[in-house]
């Protein structure tokens, strides 16, 4: 199979004047968008980008972040996508720790280059996407160099990006996903997600998430139109998708939940919508149901995976999406598997695999897996098994169906009093009642269990402790109920809507003899 930037020169030769981009009021053509890409290649060539190289970009979603995914690919290197939101030290590991000799950066983050730059250690060239003083502009480092021959020195089983895990527990890795990663896992896209010539897929998640990675890389696979969202801004991205009649959107629950508040958004024609894919984290039942009202004709996926997976693994077919309907259960699962992916579950202790119905860590095996983790050969071993099945760290189950239910990360399970309790199930309970917004159930330290779940709620109005644990205990047996509740404004989540558990435990744990992670 061709590689990816090969995949892009045939569809340039095939639609050159179909646009492959908006991005706010620009637009760009496939053949455009192609040239640019071979200009891109020249200048990090010329910059001293070869084979298994990388390049780092810090941005919001942008054109100069796409071309620049291909550009590097052209020449057989990878790009690093780095979350906007990490601290200037966080930004310079990462930086350092790929190794990149190129580091591209976004006007809005100047002042973090610049806090950073005397610290990159591999680093050659630094270039400020607007131009700054002090700084390459990328424009002129781009127009000074001529794409010349087309090239293409990529094989498939190259590492086309390098994602950062999010860093919630300890530092963060590099996940090298390969051309042939994408390649076993785009096909799918065309027929689950019902894509066409006339499809026009939004890529609202961050360029620096596997999601928004992954729609970027499926809109050139599919020849179809792609809209760039600058970034996850609820009324910007519902006025888009009239402005440009998207038909095929990706939305975190958060997202969905804040569509849902604001009336710019109810404003705004949606009616083009066919397919809303959603993911990344658990969704409420009334989100859910909200979102459904709120784009009535439009059919809805939801899709779990991870960065090591490529992203989606499960699907939940919007045949399932029937909240009143007799499949209704199925909507607090994750879905079936890809049709290339084959799941199991097993006792984390032992790998060995459990009964139907019974909770366990999810193990998939799948040509979507990794290469492995970057300059960490101990966390790939350790991820990916000799018989090429890889540990999700999740916890959940599979039905007679063959649907897979999620409990909670394995990391997050909470063991009071030898009794396993997964975090995820207290939440769900807690979720259902009227005046609990957001949640979140962790494990405080107990001198007689060990630990016990304490849940964090926020409320919409007062609500006594005592209701709450009453509410839990009516519905749950009660070692798995919270034995307090502390109210809070907000509950910490990263971009991507996942709470942040270790924020969460860490105040709880300090000076103990161990924490839970």
């Amino acid at each position: 199979m061709p590689s990816l930037t090969e995949v892009l020169r045939e569809r340039a030769q095939r639609h050159p004047d179909r646009v492959a981009f908006h991005a706010g009021d620009l637009s760009v053509t496939y053949r455009d968008f192609d040239r640019r890409v071979d200009r891109a290649a020249a200048a990090l060539a010329a910059s001293g980008v070869g084979h298994g190289d990388r390049v780092a970009v810090l941005d919001k979603n942008s054109l100069e972040y796409a071309e620049q995914l291909f550009g590097a690919a052209r020449v057989g290197a990878a790009q690093v996508p780095i979350n906007y939101r990490l601290a200037p030290d966080e930004v310079a590991y990462i930086v350092n720790n790929a190794q990149a000799k190129v580091f591209i950066v976004g006007p809005e983050f100047v002042p973090v280059l610049d806090a950073i730059a005397g610290k990159l250690e591999h680093t050659r060239h630094t270039i400020v996407i607007g131009g700054h003083e002090g700084y390459e502009d990328y424009a002129a480092w781009m127009d000074a160099h001529d794409p010349g021959e087309p090239r293409d020195a990529t094989d498939t089983s190259d590492v086309f990006v390098q994602l950062y895990s999010s860093g919630t527990t300890g530092l963060p890795k590099g996940v090298m996903l390969t051309h042939d990663n994408f390649l076993s896992v785009l096909p799918l896209s065309n027929d689950i997600w019902d894509i066409g010539d006339d499809t026009v897929l939004m890529v609202a998640m961050p360029m620096y998430h596997v999601a928004g990675n992954a729609l970027t890389t499926c809109v050139i696979f599919d020849g179809i139109t792609g809209v760039i969202a600058r970034e996850p801004d609820p009324t910007a991205i519902a006025r888009d998708i009239e402005r440009r009649k998207v038909s095929h959107v990706f939305l975190v629950p958060v997202l969905l939940q804040f569509m849902q508040l604001i009336p710019e958004v109810a404003e705004a024609d949606m009616s083009s919508l066919k397919l809303l894919l959603y993911g990344a984290s658990p969704i409420s039942d009334d989100v859910l149901r909200g979102a459904m009202r709120m784009l009535p004709t439009t059919r809805f996926m939801q899709v779990y995976g991870l960065t090591e997976t490529t992203g989606a693994i499960t699907y939940l077919p919007a045949e399932d999406h029937d909240p009143d309907g007799p499949n209704a259960h199925r909507l607090r699962s994750a879905g079936i598997p890809n049709p290339s992916c084959e799941l199991k579950i097993v006792d984390p202790a032992t790998l060995e695999e459990v009964p139907l119905g019974k909770v366990g860590e999810i193990l998939c095996r799948t040509p979507q897996n990794m290469k492995g983790y970057w300059e960490m050969p101990e966390a790939t071993s350790a991820a990916l098994l000799p018989d090429g099945w890889f540990r999700t760290g999740d916890a959940g189950y599979l039905d007679e169906d063959g649907y897979l239910y999620i409990h909670d990360r394995v990391k997050d399970m909470i063991i009071s009093g030898g009794e396993n309790i997964y975090p995820a199930e207290v939440e769900n309970v807690l979720m259902n009642h009227p005046k609990v917004t957001d949640c979140a159930v962790i494990g405080v330290p107990d001198e007689k269990w060990g630990e016990t779940p304490k849940g964090i709620v926020v409320l919409s109005e007062d609500v006594p402790e005592k209701e709450l644990i009453d509410w839990c205990r009516e519905r749950l047996a009660h070692f798995k109920c919270p034995t307090s509740i502390e109210r809070r404004d907000e509950i910490p989540r990263n971009p991507t809507g996942k709470i942040l558990k270790r924020d969460l435990r860490a105040p709880y744990w300090q000076g103990q003899d161990r924490a839970v992670h």
